[in-house]
């Protein structure tokens, strides 16, 4: 297994849409593994293929870290999510606080539905539809999120944006220091 830099906000692979993943293979297996791997190492609790400038429909979550104090919520364990489809999106809408390892010390609160209901193919690749509430839902909405492209920042106000813009410079220029491995976008000059 290997720890992978995570690419930055500012690369175009976070913003493209992802291909579905064909089929189960050695090289799959690899990805994921190196995926979970880098995400523990990151202190992540979900990581998705664009983050790693993979731009499959492919994402894995742990979310036992921050549910291990909360009753009401299920620990699930690692899971592995391969070419996901939200069906439903029910509940109230509840707004909490969201990270991102591509957008490393930007913090806000995002809305999200308290419920989902999922279909996708597990780590053996076998389908599977779900239902999640809770942290895993609210991880699963944001890691999809980036398998169409889109960031949490993106459902931030133009005003909320620029109070993080110091931080987004910061990312931009590669010169935030952070305890993973970065892959800021590589800026080229003319000549």
């Amino acid at each position: 297994m290997s720890v992978l830099p995570i690419v930055t906000y500012n690369d175009p692979v976070l913003r493209q849409e992802t291909i579905p993943v064909k089929e189960n293979s050695v090289e799959l297996r690899k990805l994921i593994a190196d995926m979970f791997q880098t995400m523990y190492n990151s202190n992540g609790v979900g990581l998705a293929a664009p983050q790693i400038g993979k731009s499959i429909r492919l994402f894995v979550m742990d979310t036992d870290e921050v549910t291990k104090d909360h009753e009401s919520e299920v620990d699930t364990g690692p899971m592995v999510f391969i070419n996901p489809k939200i069906i439903s999106r029910t509940g109230d809408k509840i707004k909490m606080e969201e990270g991102c390892l591509s957008i490393p010390e930007v913090r806000d609160e995002v809305v999200r539905s308290e419920t989902i209901k999922v279909s996708y193919r597990d780590k053996n690749f076998e389908e599977q539809t779900e239902i999640f509430k809770g942290w895993q839902s609210r991880v699963i909405q944001h890691e999809f999120d980036h398998l169409n492209g889109v960031l949490f920042i993106d459902y931030l106000s133009a005003f909320r944006r620029r109070l993080h813009k110091s931080m987004l410079k910061k990312i931009n220029k590669g010169i935030l220091e952070t305890d993973y491995p970065l892959r800021p976008k590589k800026i080229f000059k003319n000549g």
